[in-house]
């Protein structure tokens, strides 16, 4: 049996009006969050403020990460051409100022999914040319054409998460690979983007451990840093180890920053898009 969730981790909700009004939005332009679809714990009060995370190239998987409650499928529906314009659509109508675009990791297609990217990246600032627009994307099997292909539309946020330590990825993630992941981070800083990468704490991980994964991510020029609570989708996936206390996370978020990233947000209720455009105008005030 999973752990009890501690009192810290228990918040009130509030009205669920306008995430009703959203969900028929998205609902109507057949578009997908990774809020629903990965069952993230903020999507009440991030819809609340008016705010959501698009996930595109489908709802299905071609991984089956131990973390993520996002359905496997090793064919999943073919890219939808259609999708970048009705995503551009939803955050005009959304009024976003900075938008958030995650996808599934899509291996079935050569590019790993990237041109949909551009796609997006394109939409949004015809659509939107004041927005911030942040992608959140897969390691792409490590294709540099690919990632090229993305960081030519130059993002204002380039964000990879490496999730967890090395030592925890084979049960973890066991078909993502924790250095490939790095590499990304890296090959994206050298080309001058703005990167972002998160970790998820309580997975078994020791302190050394993160503190490593940390000085990785530093080395990888990675200069934007969530670091939240993992919280299994359900019994049959990772278990969680371990609560971590407020506490240990602000003593992390302090010791990140000492450690040179530009900007950090690190709590129990962090999720790689919670309040992103908050993390990137502190990141810039920092410059």
């Amino acid at each position: 049996m999973p752990p009890r969730l501690p009192m810290w981790m228990r918040r009130s909700l509030p009205p669920a009006a306008e995430g009703r009004r959203i969900q028929r939005l998205l609902g109507r332009l057949e578009l997908h969050t990774v809020c629903e679809e990965a069952r993230c714990p903020n999507r009440t009060a991030c819809w609340h403020e008016g705010a959501a995370a698009f996930l595109i190239l489908g709802d299905a998987c071609t991984r089956d990460c131990r973390f993520c409650a996002i359905p496997h499928d090793s064919r999943p529906a073919p890219p939808d051409p259609a999708e970048p314009a009705r995503l551009a659509d939803a955050a005009a109508a959304l009024g976003l100022r900075h938008v958030v675009v995650t996808s599934v990791t899509r291996d079935d297609l050569p590019d790993g999914g990237a041109a949909q990217f551009v796609a997006v990246i394109r939409e949004i600032r015809a659509r939107l040319p004041g927005a911030a627009v942040e992608v959140l994307v897969p390691d792409f099997g490590g294709n540099p054409a690919a990632l090229d292909a993305v960081l030519a539309e130059r993002p204002d946020i380039f964000n990879h998460n490496v999730e967890t330590v090395e030592r925890l990825h084979p049960a973890v993630r066991p078909q993502a690979d924790y250095r490939r992941s790095l590499a990304v981070l890296r090959h994206a800083a050298d080309t001058g983007a703005r990167t972002k990468s998160g970790l998820m704490l309580g997975l078994g991980e020791t302190d050394d451990e993160l503190r490593g994964a940390l000085a990785d991510l530093r080395r990888a020029g990675v200069a934007l840093l969530t670091l939240g609570q993992y919280l299994a989708p359900s019994a049959a996936h990772h278990p969680v180890a371990r609560h971590v206390p407020p506490a240990e996370f602000d003593a992390w978020g302090e010791e990140a920053r000492a450690m040179g990233f530009a900007s950090v947000a690190s709590g129990p209720e962090v999720r790689s898009s919670y309040h992103a455009g908050e993390l990137a105008s502190a990141e810039r005030g920092t410059a």
